[in-house]
C-alpha cells in the first residue's frame, strides 16, 4: 500500500561502482563456488582457468558494476566449457565477447554522464578532455550519429554567435561521418570536438532564446501589427496591411532608426546580451550604434 506516510519514510540508496578489489574477490568467490559443483553450466567436471591478463581484461571493463561481471563470468565460462578452452587467454576473451569487453550503459545513468561529461569539457575549453570523453563514448559502441547530433547542440548552445563557423563545421562534420561511416568519419567528429573546445564561448543566443519563449508563455497572444503585415492581395492593401512598412534598405546605413516592431501593448524586450568575446565583441559594438540610432 502507497499513502502518504509510507512515502515520507522512504529511503533512497545510491549504489557507487565497486573497486577492482571487490569484483577480484566477486571473481575468486564465484570460481570456488563452481569448481565446488562443476555440473554448473553443464561443465562435466571441467572449470577452466584464468589467464592473469584475461581475468585483469574482464574486471576492467566491468566498470565497477557486479552484474556486469557477473553476467560476462557466465557467459565466458560457457563459451568456453562448449569449445572445449580449458585456459581463457586474453586473446581468446577479445576475440569471444568483443564489444561485450567496452560495456555502456546505452540510455542509462553512465550513457548521460559520458556525454554530459563530454559537453562541460567542451564548454569548459578543455580539447584534451573533451577529445578523451569522445573516445570513451566511441570505445564503448555509443552511436557516432548520437554524438554528432550533440555536437551540433553544442555548437549552438555554448558558442553561438562567438564564432558562427563552429555550427558550420558541426554540421560539416555530421555530414562527413555519414559519407564516411566508421571509422574514417570518426576523425571528424574528433576535429570537431577540438575545434569547438577551443573556440570563443557564448550562451547568450541560448540564453536569449529562453528568455523569448518564457515569456511567450506568459503573455497573450497579440496581433501583428498592421504595418508588419504581408500584403500579397489589394483587399488587405486596402485594409491596411502593410501600410506605414519603412524598408530598412532604402533608409540611411540600411536601419529604420524609430521603427517598431513589436505588438501593440508590449514594450520593446532585450533577450540578447552579447558577451565580450569573439564575434559578438563586434556584435555588441554594432548592437550598441543601432540602438543609439533607436533614441534619437
Amino acid at each position: 500500500e502507497v499513502n502518504g506516510a509510507l512515502l515520507s519514510r522512504a529511503q533512497v540508496y545510491v549504489l557507487k561502482a565497486l573497486e577492482a578489489e571487490d569484483l577480484k574477490q566477486i571473481f575468486s568467490t564465484v570460481l570456488v563456488f563452481i569448481a565446488s559443483d562443476a555440473t554448473y553450466l553443464g561443465m562435466n567436471g571441467v572449470v577452466p582457468s584464468w589467464e592473469p591478463d584475461a581475468q585483469a581484461a574482464l574486471i576492467a571493463h566491468c566498470d565497477g558494476d557486479a552484474r556486469k561481471l557477473l553476467r560476462l563470468l557466465e557467459t565466458t565460462l560457457a563459451t568456453a566449457t562448449g569449445q572445449g578452452i580449458t585456459r581463457i587467454e586474453s586473446e581468446w576473451l577479445i576475440g569471444t565477447l568483443g564489444e561485450q569487453l567496452r560495456q555502456y550503459d546505452k540510455g542509462g545513468e553512465h550513457f548521460y554522464d559520458t556525454i554530459s561529461a563530454l559537453h562541460k569539457s567542451v564548454r569548459g575549453s578543455d580539447p584534451d578532455a573533451a577529445l578523451y570523453w569522445l573516445c570513451r563514448m566511441l570505445d564503448g559502441g555509443a552511436d557516432p550519429r548520437y554524438i554528432a547530433r550533440r555536437v551540433i547542440r553544442m555548437a549552438s548552445e555554448d558558442i553561438g554567435l562567438a564564432d558562427p563557423r563552429a555550427l558550420r563545421m558541426a554540421l560539416d562534420a555530421a555530414d562527413t561521418y555519414e559519407r564516411l561511416g566508421s571509422p574514417e568519419g570518426e576523425l571528424t567528429l574528433a576535429q570537431c570536438v577540438i575545434y569547438l573546445a577551443v573556440a570563443p564561448k557564448s550562451n547568450a543566443s541560448y540564453t536569449a532564446y529562453k528568455a523569448a519563449r518564457a515569456l511567450l508563455k506568459s503573455e497573450p497572444t497579440r496581433p501583428v501589427p498592421m504595418h508588419l503585415r504581408n500584403a500579397p492581395t489589394k483587399l488587405m492593401k486596402g485594409l491596411g496591411y502593410g501600410q506605414g512598412y519603412r524598408y530598412a534598405h532604402n533608409e540611411e546605413d540600411g536601419f529604420a532608426a524609430g521603427e517598431n516592431y513589436w505588438p501593440e501593448g508590449l514594450a520593446a524586450q532585450s533577450f540578447y546580451a552579447p558577451v565580450d568575446r569573439g564575434l559578438e565583441i563586434k556584435i555588441a559594438e554594432k548592437l550598441a550604434l543601432l540602438r543609439a540610432k533607436n533614441a534619437n
